[in-house]
C-alpha cells in the first residue's frame, strides 16, 4: 500500500485476496448518474489491467451471497467526500455527488491497487495479480473545495484532470462537472467596458498623473472606484452577468492587472486614511456587493488582494458576501512562504494574518512558474508543499496554483502538475515521496541523474542566497556558465541510460529542454559553432515535443525566430 496514503483508514486486521474475487461483479444502480456509471466503467478497466480480472458490470448481485463491488453516489456526503469499505465478500465505494464517486474509484485504484496516473499519456499500472487489500473502512474529505493545478495538460485532457482530482476545468457530465466557484480574476474591463463608456465618460476611469487612464492593457484601464455612477454601472453589469449564469455561486468584481489605480482626490483621501489603496477598492467592492445581494442573495462577490491592494485597509472590512483572493506574486518562490529566514515573504504572511482577522472567505492565487521563460530551470519544487500547508492553516477555501497554463512542454510541467494536484487534494502528503515516485516511474533507469539535478538546482540557488520570484532572470535562479554545464551534464547522463527504450528516451529529451535553454541564455562565452549547435538542438526538441509558448506572452515560434536571428 502507498507510503503516502491519503485516506483515513480504520483497519479490521484482515486482508482481501484478489484470488478470491474471480466470480465477483461490479454493481452500479439502475438510476446511477452518468458520472457514477463512468466511475464503475473506469474501475472495471483499470482494475482489469492491474489484476487480470475483468469483473462484469451489473445492477444487482446475481445471488445474495455473491461477492461484489458496489459503486454509488450519496447526497448525504459532501460533493467530493469519499467512503470506502473493504470486507471479505464486498467492497463499497461511495462518494458525494457529483464528483465524489469518481474520486473514490481513483483513490481506491491509487492507494489500494498501486496505480499511478502520472501524465495524460502515462499511467503506471503495477502487476497486482497477487494483491492483498487490507479490510477496513476508509474515509476522506478534501479541505479545499476549489483546486486548480493550472497546466494545459489538465485543460486539454479533462479526463486526466479528473484523475488528478482537479475540479475546475470541465463541465463534462461523466467527469462530474466542475465546482461552481469561479476563479476570482481581473474584471473591471467586463463591468465598465472602456469601449462602451470611455469616450463620453473619461471620468469613469483612473486619474493617474493628472490624466485619465486610457490604456486597455491588462484588462484596463482601472476604474475611478469612488465615482457613484461607476458603482451603479458595475453593479448592473454584474447582476446582468449573473442572470445569464443562474448556476453561479460567485462573481469577480476586481481590479485590472496594472498599477495605474485612481489617484483622484476622493480616492486618494480614502486610501491615505486607510493606509492602503485597498481602502477605496474594498469600499467600492462592498458597495457593488450590497446591490448584488438584493437580487442574488446567495452569490458571493470576489475580489483580488493583489499587488497594490494586497495590504488590508485599517477600518474597512469585507461585507459578509465578499470573498478575498490573496495573491502571492511578490513572494520568493524558492523558500516556503512562512520560512522565517526569508525576509521577502514576511509582508505576505503579515497580510495573510490580517485578512484572516476580518474575513472568513479567503482564497489563494499562488505562482508556480517563471512567466518570463516557461522552460528555464525553476527551483520551486521544495516550496510547493509547505506553501499549500500554510494556506490550509490560514483557512483558505481553495487554491489556484498558477503555472504555464497557456503552454505545453514547460520546465517539469508534468512532474509539477503531479505534485501540485496531489498536494491541493491532500496537503499532508509527503512531497519528497511523491516527487521521487514520479521520477522513478516516469524516467525509470534515467531517474538517478534527474533526481541529482533537482537537488543540485535547488542547492545551488540556496548557496548563493538568492530569492527568485515568478519572473526571474537566469541570474536570479543561480545560472551561470558553471552551473548550466553541470545541469546539461546531468541530462546527458540521463539520456545515456535510456538508449534502448524509445518511450523513456522521449520523456528524458522533453525534460532536457530547460538544460539546453540554460546553456543558451546563461552559458557564457562559447564558440559560435557550438552555440549554434545548441540552438538548433534546442529548437528541434521544442518542436518535437510541441512547445507552444516560450513565455506567458511569447509564442515558441516567435522566440525561435529571435534565436535564429542572433
Amino acid at each position: 500500500m502507498s507510503t503516502h496514503r491519503t485516506l483515513v483508514f480504520h483497519p479490521s486486521g484482515e486482508n482481501l485476496s484478489i484470488s478470491t474475487m474471480q466470480d465477483w461483479h461490479v454493481i452500479v444502480a439502475d438510476d446511477a448518474t452518468v458520472a457514477e456509471r463512468y466511475a464503475a466503467e473506469e474501475f472495471q478497466k483499470w482494475f482489469s489491467q492491474a489484476t487480470g480480472l475483468t469483473l462484469p458490470l451489473n445492477t444487482q448481485p446475481d445471488t445474495p451471497d455473491c461477492g461484489h463491488i458496489t459503486i454509488s453516489g450519496s447526497t448525504a456526503l459532501g460533493n467530493e467526500d469519499i467512503e470506502i469499505t473493504v470486507e471479505h465478500r464486498q467492497i463499497q465505494m461511495n462518494g458525494g455527488r457529483s464528483r465524489g464517486t469518481l474520486y473514490a474509484v481513483y483513490q481506491f485504484l491509487e492507494e489500494l491497487v498501486g496505480i499511478r496516473f502520472l501524465t495524460a499519456e502515462h499511467t503506471h499500472v503495477p502487476d497486482a495479480s497477487a494483491l492483498n487489500i487490507p479490510c477496513g473502512s476508509y474515509t476522506y474529505s478534501p479541505p479545499f473545495s476549489f483546486r486548480w493545478s493550472y497546466y494545459r495538460e489538465n485543460s486539454d485532457v479533462p479526463a486526466f484532470a479528473a484523475k488528478r482530482k482537479v475540479n475546475t476545468v470541465t463541465d463534462e457530465e461523466n467527469l462530474g462537472g466542475k465546482t461552481q466557484q469561479q476563479l476570482i480574476n481581473h474584471s473591471f474591463h467586463a463591468l465598465v467596458p472602456y469601449g462602451t463608456y470611455g469616450e463620453k465618460h473619461p471620468e469613469y476611469y483612473a486619474l493617474v498623473d493628472g490624466k485619465r487612464d486610457t490604456d486597455t492593457h491588462g484588462g484596463g484601464p482601472q476604474l475611478c472606484v469612488t465615482n457613484p455612477e461607476v458603482i451603479e454601472i458595475a453593479a448592473e453589469s454584474a447582476i446582468q452577468q449573473l442572470s445569464e449564469r443562474p448556476e453561479a455561486t460567485n462573481i469577480s468584481v476586481s481590479q485590472a492587472d496594472t498599477a495605474a489605480y485612481c489617484r483622484c482626490e476622493i480616492c486618494e483621501e480614502l486610501n491615505e486614511a486607510e493606509g492602503s489603496p485597498m481602502g477605496s477598492h474594498l469600499t467600492f467592492v462592498n458597495a457593488v456587493a450590497e446591490r448584488i445581494e438584493e437580487i442574488h442573495p446567495h452569490v458571493k462577490v470576489g475580489t483580488l488582494a493583489y499587488w497594490y491592494t494586497r495590504k488590508p485597509p485599517k477600518t474597512v472590512t469585507p461585507r459578509q458576501n465578499v470573498q478575498i483572493q490573496l495573491c502571492s506574486i511578490e513572494c520568493c518562490t524558492l523558500h516556503a512562504i512562512d520560512n522565517p529566514d526569508c525576509e521577502q515573504n514576511q509582508a505576505f504572511c503579515q497580510d495573510t494574518i490580517a485578512w484572516g482577522q476580518i474575513c472568513d472567505d479567503i482564497w489563494i492565487w499562488n505562482y508556480n512558474t517563471n512567466f518570463r521563460a516557461y522552460d528555464l530551470p525553476f527551483p520551486n519544487l521544495r516550496s510547493i508543499a509547505p506553501n499549500v500547508r500554510y494556506f490550509l492553516r490560514n483557512n483558505a477555501k481553495g487554491v489556484f496554483m498558477q503555472a504555464n497554463g497557456s503552454g505545453l512542454t514547460g520546465e517539469f510541467s508534468d512532474l509539477r502538475n503531479y505534485l501540485i494536484s496531489h498536494l491541493i487534494w491532500n496537503p499532508h502528503l509527503d512531497a519528497d515521496a511523491l516527487l521521487t515516485e514520479f521520477v522513478n516511474f516516469h524516467y525509470e533507469a534515467a531517474a538517478p541523474p534527474i533526481l541529482e539535478y533537482i537537488t543540485y538546482l535547488h542547492d545551488n540557488v540556496e548557496s548563493k542566497n538568492l530569492h527568485p520570484r515568478c519572473f526571474p532572470t537566469p541570474e536570479d535562479v543561480g545560472l551561470d556558465a558553471e552551473s548550466t554545464q553541470t545541469i546539461f551534464d546531468y541530462f546527458q547522463q540521463a539520456l545515456a541510460l535510456v538508449s534502448e527504450k524509445p518511450e523513456i528516451r522521449a520523456r528524458v529529451e522533453k525534460a532536457s529542454i530547460p538544460a539546453y535553454k540554460a546553456r543558451i541564455v546563461a552559458g557564457g562565452e562559447m564558440p559560435a559553432q557550438k552555440r549554434q549547435m545548441l540552438i538548433d538542438e534546442y529548437i528541434a526538441l521544442c518542436e518535437r515535443y510541441n512547445m507552444s509558448h516560450a513565455a506567458e506572452t511569447k509564442t515558441a515560434e516567435a522566440y525561435f525566430e529571435e534565436l535564429r536571428s542572433q
